[in-house]
């Protein structure tokens, strides 16, 4: 394989604790160093990789045996902040073996909150890249606040994607992707391409979890259509399956998966605000007319004429969730203005935006 043959030039992979996990919760260290043989030849070719993995608590599990912990999220704490230890190392003798340097990044989602630690994180990483060595990043669990943890390490690795502007993210899981149905039940069929303007996404997915994870499938598919709509192509795939990432990289076409479309890249700022909803600061919402103008194919800003009421006070800058006349959260903007000033013209149809265009970002399955 040569360079030439590569399909994209930079990816981000997630591998989940499904796939990296023995049946008795134990980490497989077998299909961990394929993993990472796969990545070294990748990297070898000039791709640049991005490795989002899970699998500290369960590394942790292993080393633990009389455990005491009053409650679950302890358990996760001290489970998690063992193992990492551990898992951070395999992964550095197998990359050693490769000849690559790898590095840690531990991040929570409150790293994502402000723009200012936003970039930070970007420039980091960044850096990393630059200097050839691979970035795995993980979840802080052991400092994670239940209210403000990622839904999983997917949606981290969607979050990350789309902060890289990488070509692509790979989700790795324990099955090809997603089906019509239950996987493996009469009837139930692989979905090879899910296109940008499909947003009854539910209608595919079964909500079972797996053993060892914190999401399921229709967690994956909400952060892979939002990340597909930031620019990033993404590929659900079975990493079960031997030289995935390398057929992934280079003949995606011929892998039996499940793709989604990308959407136009998205400007910078709005790659971060798609993530930032728990972050903003107050609520508005907004009447029937505004909801058909900002989810209409057309750029719009959001005026105050068609604002109906305010939650919370805001000042300039700071982001606002956007909800429809029935509360559905439609979207998320940034304040031109406070809220007095907003309150003082909110009659005033000729005053300029409370959003405007460019710092709201619309979700895509609102349409």
């Amino acid at each position: 394989m040569t360079k030439s043959d590569l399909y994209y030039r930079s990816i981000t992979i997630k591998v989940g604790s499904n796939v990296l996990t023995r049946p008795d919760g134990t980490l497989d260290l077998k299909r961990i160093e394929h993993l990472t043989s796969q990545i070294a030849q990748l990297h070898e070719l000039g791709l640049a990789v991005i490795l989002v993995s899970s699998g500290a608590v369960a590394a942790g599990r292993s080393m633990v045996v009389n455990k005491i912990a009053k409650d679950p999220v302890s358990e996760r704490q001290l489970l998690s902040s063992v193992g990492q230890v551990k898992l951070v190392n395999i992964y550095s003798e197998l990359f050693a073996a490769n000849g690559l340097i790898c590095s840690q990044v531990l991040v929570t989602k409150q790293d994502f909150g402000t723009r200012e630690h936003y970039l930070n994180m970007k420039n980091c990483l960044s850096v990393l890249l630059e200097n050839n060595i691979v970035p795995i990043i993980n979840e802080n669990d052991a400092v994670s606040v239940t209210a403000l943890m990622f839904t999983d390490n997917d949606e981290l690795a969607g979050m990350v994607s789309s902060m890289m502007s990488t070509d692509a993210l790979f989700i790795l899981s324990n099955v090809d992707g997603i089906f019509t149905g239950m996987p493996g039940e009469p009837g139930s069929v692989l979905v090879p391409l899910i296109n940008e303007d499909e947003n009854d996404l539910e209608k595919y997915i079964s909500t079972t979890r797996s053993n060892f994870g914190r999401g399921g499938m229709l967690t994956k598919c909400r952060v892979a259509r939002k990340t597909a709509d930031s620019g990033v192509a993404v590929h659900i795939a079975n990493g079960m399956r031997d030289n995935i990432i390398l057929d992934l990289a280079r003949t995606p076409a011929e892998v039996a998966h499940t793709r989604f479309e990308p959407n136009s890249p998205k400007p910078a700022i709005k790659k971060w605000m798609a993530y930032a909803e728990g972050f903003a600061k107050a609520e508005v919402e907004v009447n029937e007319g505004a909801r058909l103008a900002l989810t209409g194919t057309k750029a719009r800003s959001l005026l105050l004429a068609g604002v109906t009421s305010f939650s919370g006070d805001f000042q300039k800058g700071d982001l606002l969730r956007i909800r429809d006349p029935k509360g559905v959260l439609i979207g998320i903007g940034r304040a031109q203005y406070e809220k007095s000033i907003a309150l003082r013209h909110l009659k005033d149809s000729r005053y300029r935006p409370l959003v405007h265009y460019d710092y709201l970002f619309i979700y895509p399955d609102v349409h």
